[in-house]
């Protein structure tokens, strides 16, 4: 079993804010594979897909973005998965521009709370992760305000963009692995990053 994770926070009023990437992309995921993420599993939202041959299992967490690791330990536990071959997390990045993606096989949270406590709980960096760059290409006096309001409206086309390619990403790396999708889109965006 593959685990597709997108991080974000439960709730109507986070569901379109920069902070709920995660999220978004896993939806967008289950639209196109016409599979409902409403299984409630493993402190989490879920649903399961057939993608690229694999048993792929979409999930996003309900502990909120900063217990995240608490839904993701327990669904690696339940599916015996071993995170650096089969979990990919897909997450909103304040590191990165806005509508950029970055793909790596493993690494540290960067300052990031929901991947704190992923490797916090999973005992390990070694992951991959789908970063989704939100930041605006402004100074931010504080982050939280930010990345808990709405998406605004001269951003939609850039994160609708974002999502797609996103969810895009996913599918290669399920598809083709790790580096291959690194090589497609982490060039894509600009950057000669293709291993790590």
């Amino acid at each position: 079993m593959k685990l597709v994770v997108g991080l974000g926070n439960p709730g109507i009023e986070y569901q379109f804010t920069p902070h709920n990437m995660g999220f978004l992309a896993v939806d967008r995921i289950a639209g196109e594979y016409k599979v409902r993420v409403a299984n409630r599993h493993c402190r989490a939202l879920t649903g399961r897909a057939a993608i690229a041959g694999h048993d792929v299992l979409l999930a996003k967490p309900e502990t909120y973005m900063n217990l995240s690791g608490i839904a993701v330990r327990e669904l690696v536990r339940e599916y015996e998965a071993d995170p650096e071959q089969d979990l990919v997390v897909v997450y909103d990045e304040l590191d990165l521009p806005f509508g950029q993606l970055r793909i790596r096989p493993r690494g540290s949270s960067a300052g990031h709370n929901g991947m704190e406590s992923i490797i916090g709980a999973l005992g390990t960096e070694e992951f991959t992760r789908v970063r989704m760059g939100i930041n605006p290409g402004r100074p931010l006096k504080e982050g939280a305000p930010y990345l808990l309001s709405p998406i605004k409206r001269s951003q939609e086309e850039a994160a609708a963009d974002m999502i797609e390619q996103a969810a895009e990403a996913v599918k290669v790396i399920l598809t083709d692995g790790v580096k291959a999708a690194m090589n497609r889109f982490n060039r894509k965006a600009g950057s000669a990053e293709t291993s790590e």
